[in-house]
């Protein structure tokens, strides 16, 4: 067998195999002759049917299914002999198989870059340090009470706090834009879900009230053609709703899981221990995101295309599942969601994904990284404890090859997280829980 090996612009490679000609008419006559002991040919005894007359029927047949199989059982060897590492599962375009001549096929593929981990040394993490405190708590308090308050219609002026359910319609520079409008849109005014022109305008109006408002866009907005610009609301106030929070009593401190007798103070330590959660899970979730940005930033790699365009169609699904656009009747075709959800979308976040992957990948293999089964068990444990049987949780996952895959793929990712991190030089960074937790919901670098 000839194997040879030819580049074809960064990863892609062509590697062409020649299978002589001997062994191909070999293997052939020898499914043949198997062919025609069992095959029932009229006017002819099973197993005495003469080969010209099996090679006239079957022989066309017979020669494409071994041109198959051939190609399956040496293209491994055929890598090996080439001393390559695919990426992917490669094209296969069959370009010689005429009867006599050697079989010549060309499998067209990505390999794997080579990766030198040689700057592990450099890796630098600010680590957090966040007080929990007790305007935390407070703030915390308030969002429990307003999960459970009663909004009621009041013959009022708005004021800060209150619910104001509008029609507005935006016009900049005297025309209508995309977004601008709204019908009976319910503003709290105060919270920063709008922009704060409007909420602010809409303090001291009645029910019944139209006026018009200057709103101010920023100049980092989404929309690019209303960035940094003025615009004109015509607004309508169709009613006004007050917030009334829940009094404190046995009811909420039971309804939140407080021991008799706890009172105020038990709720406060229930949610400073609530929070000193939310800080560890935050802390280590920007920890990750930093080692790994600079992993990514210190050891610049070429990725395959193949895994890139594996992990857009990933990126894809899971978009069109958020977004409520598979359904069981209705499920997108392919080419329906790469119309609807084009590959730009994710190609960035795609690259990122496969390189950092390879990375891992190879820091794993580096760092002789193997999966801790108590971490497993761990994680198995917390997972299980949010449901009311954890137990039967634990026996579905486990009763599950590719959920239990999927959670030792996250132990082990986080086991190589918490190896960079222990030889990564660290400083520490005074900052709020706000901050913090803020800090994650900005986009990765």
């Amino acid at each position: 067998m000839e194997v040879h090996v030819e580049s074809t612009g960064g990863l892609a490679r062509r590697l062409q195999v020649t299978i002589p000609a001997e062994r191909v008419e070999r293997e052939l006559g020898e499914r043949l002759k198997r062919i025609a002991g069992r095959v029932k040919v009229p006017g002819f005894r099973p197993g005495k049917v003469p080969m010209k007359v099996v090679e006239k029927q079957y022989g066309d047949s017979a020669r494409m299914e071994l041109i198959g199989e051939l190609v399956r059982e040496t293209w491994p060897q055929a890598v090996t002999q080439a001393q390559l590492q695919p990426a992917a599962a490669p094209n296969f375009e069959v370009t010689g198989e005429k009867a006599g001549e050697p079989l010549v096929y060309v499998a067209s593929f990505d390999v794997l870059p080579e990766i030198v981990l040689d700057k592990l040394d450099q890796l630098e993490v600010v680590r957090p340090v966040v007080e929990i405190t007790e305007p935390d708590i407070d703030r915390l308090v308030d969002n429990l009470r307003k999960a459970r308050r009663n909004v009621e219609k009041v013959e009022r002026a708005a004021q800060a706090g209150d619910i104001v359910v509008v029609d507005f319609n935006g016009k900049l520079d005297g025309a209508p834009f995309q977004g601008g409008e709204g019908k009976k849109v319910e503003i709290e005014v105060g919270t920063g879900q709008f922009l704060p022109d409007l909420e602010n305008a809409l303090v001291g109006h009645s029910a019944g009230d139209e006026f018009t408002t200057d709103v101010n866009f920023p100049a980092d907005y989404r929309a690019e053609q209303l960035k940094g610009k003025i615009a004109q609301f015509d607004v309508r106030v169709e009613e006004v709703r007050e917030a009334r929070l829940p009094e404190i009593d046995d009811e909420f401190l039971k309804g939140h899981g407080v021991e008799d007798g706890a009172g105020v103070e038990g709720l406060r330590a229930k949610c400073r221990s609530a929070l000193e959660s939310e800080r560890e899970k935050a802390t280590r979730a920007r920890l990750k995101r930093e080692v790994l940005d600079q992993l990514l930033k210190l050891h610049p790699i070429e990725v395959p295309k193949s895994q890139v365009d594996q992990e857009v169609v990933r990126l894809r699904e899971e978009a069109a599942n958020r977004m409520g656009l598979n359904q069981a009747k209705t499920k997108l075709k392919p080419e329906q969601a790469a119309q609807m959800l084009p590959d730009v979308l994710f190609e960035a976040n795609a690259q990122r994904r496969v390189a950092l992957g390879l990375l891992m990948a190879q820091t794993i293999k580096a760092k002789n990284i193997k999966l801790d089964q108590a971490k497993l068990e761990a994680t198995l444990d917390g997972i299980a404890a949010d449901y009311d049987e954890p137990e039967q949780v634990k026996m579905y996952y486990r009763s599950q090859p590719q959920m239990l895959d999927g959670l030792r793929a996250i132990v082990v990712e986080d086991q190589v997280v918490e190896t960079l991190l222990a030889e990564a030089k660290s400083s520490d960074l005074k900052m709020s829980l706000e901050d913090l937790l803020k800090s994650q919901t900005q986009p990765a670098a």
